[in-house]
C-alpha cells in the first residue's frame, strides 16, 4: 500500500480504537492475520469453553483451527451431521460459554459495532450470555458512520454471505441489496416478501458496554472476511 494511504488508514484505525475504548471495549491492532493466533493464545485460558459466531474471518485468520485443538472445549457449530435440533441446542449452549469468538459486519469510527444476522444466534450471544466476547475484524470493516455500516452490509457483506450460503435472494443475482425505501430515515428497511430466504433478519448496534472489558476487538491490518 502507498505510504500516504497507509498513514490515512493508520489514523482511522487509531481513531476507531480510541472510541471503542471509550465505549468500554478493549481494542488492539494486529499488523497481519498471522498475529491473530498468537494473540488468541495469550487471551484464552486452557480448557475454557468457547462458542463461535459464523464467520469467514475466523477461518481465514486461523482462529477456527486454533480453537478446535484439544487445548479448549469448543461448542462446535460446524460438527458434521448435526440435526437442526442439535444445532439449535449448541446455539443455546453458547450463552453459557466462557468466550464467544466472532466477527462483525462493520465497525464505525465512533466506536460502534454493527451486525446483521438471519438466525441471530450470533447477535444474541454478542449482547448477553458468554462471559467474554472477542471480535476479530479486518481493517476494511472500519467505516466512518452507522449509515456507512448499513451501506457496507447491503453492498458487500450480505450479498457475499448469501452467495456463500447458496441463498435464493435478489442480492445473489444483483450483487447488492435491492430493498427499496432505504433512506436516511429508514436505514435498515427490508420490504415484506423481498427476502423470504434471506439472512438479514435482525440488526444490532453495540455502543457503550455496561461492563468494561467484556468485549475485546482485534483489528487486523489485512482484509479478512466480508
Amino acid at each position: 500500500m502507498d505510504a500516504n494511504r497507509n498513514k490515512v488508514r493508520e489514523m482511522s484505525i487509531a481513531r476507531t480504537m480510541e472510541r471503542l475504548r471509550k465505549n468500554n471495549m478493549e481494542a488492539a491492532f494486529l499488523p497481519s492475520a498471522q498475529d491473530v493466533v498468537p494473540m488468541l493464545r495469550s487471551m484464552l485460558e486452557e480448557n475454557c469453553t468457547i462458542a463461535l459466531g459464523g464467520s469467514m474471518t475466523l477461518v481465514e485468520s486461523g482462529a477456527l483451527k486454533l480453537v478446535k485443538s484439544d487445548t479448549y472445549r469448543l461448542i462446535d457449530r460446524y460438527e458434521q451431521g448435526l440435526s437442526p435440533e442439535e444445532l439449535r441446542a449448541r446455539f443455546i449452549e453458547a450463552f453459557s460459554a466462557d468466550v464467544f469468538l466472532s466477527s462483525v459486519n462493520a465497525i464505525t469510527e465512533h466506536g460502534e459495532l454493527y451486525c446483521v444476522d438471519g438466525t441471530s444466534n450470533r447477535v444474541g450471544a454478542l449482547l448477553f450470555g458468554p462471559k467474554k466476547v472477542i471480535i476479530i475484524a479486518g481493517w476494511q470493516k472500519i467505516v466512518p458512520s452507522l449509515r456507512d455500516a448499513v451501506d457496507r452490509v447491503k453492498r458487500i457483506s450480505a450479498p457475499a454471505n448469501a452467495i456463500r450460503l447458496e441463498k435464493d435472494t435478489p442480492c445473489v443475482k444483483s450483487g447488492h441489496c435491492v430493498a427499496p425505501f432505504c433512506d436516511d430515515r429508514n436505514l435498515m428497511a427490508i420490504p415484506t416478501g423481498a427476502c423470504d430466504t434471506g439472512i438479514c433478519s435482525n440488526m444490532i448496534v453495540m455502543g457503550r458496554q455496561p461492563r468494561n472489558g467484556r468485549v475485546s476487538v482485534l483489528i487486523v491490518g489485512e482484509e479478512l472476511g466480508y
